[in-house]
């Protein structure tokens, strides 16, 4: 499967460690993300991974900032793009069962880096529940 990252500044230490896992796990691996801890704006890090679920160019995508909040409002600027905010197991669960959410967010200072890994692999594991969340997903976009 090929993976789209993007972080900021607040992200890259995890970044690292998703990746190391992702890699470890047979995935390829693009990185948008910033690999440093200077202060950037997280836009200019969370589009290009939108643009890379939107062209088919990455099966799902992985962005990190430090509430998750801003990369998530970001990358559900796209068309077809369903980016989910995700701070449990329960809500990574949801996000994939029910809305088919094919980019995960992550806040980076809520969350340790440990639950970071843990909801990657619950992510990447879950599948669409389809059947009526599918009707629910084509309502989505404004047309």
């Amino acid at each position: 499967m090929i993976i789209a990252i993007g972080n900021d500044h607040a992200g890259t230490e995890y970044k690292f460690a998703i990746i190391d896992l992702l890699e470890k796990m047979g995935h390829t691996i693009i990185n948008f993300g910033t690999d440093t801890n200077e202060s950037v704006d997280y836009p200019d890090y969370i589009h290009p991974v939108a643009v890379a679920i939107e062209n088919k160019e990455a099966d799902l995508g992985i962005i990190l900032c430090g509430s998750g909040n801003g990369a998530a409002i970001t990358a559900n600027k796209h068309q077809g793009v369903r980016a989910a905010l995700c701070w449990s197991k329960e809500l990574v669960e949801l996000a994939r069962l029910h809305n088919n959410a094919n980019i995960l967010s992550l806040p980076a200072r809520f969350i340790s880096k440990y639950q970071a890994l843990e909801y990657v692999e619950t992510f990447l594991k879950t599948e669409f529940e389809d059947g009526r969340h599918q009707r629910r997903i084509e309502k989505i976009p404004v047309k």
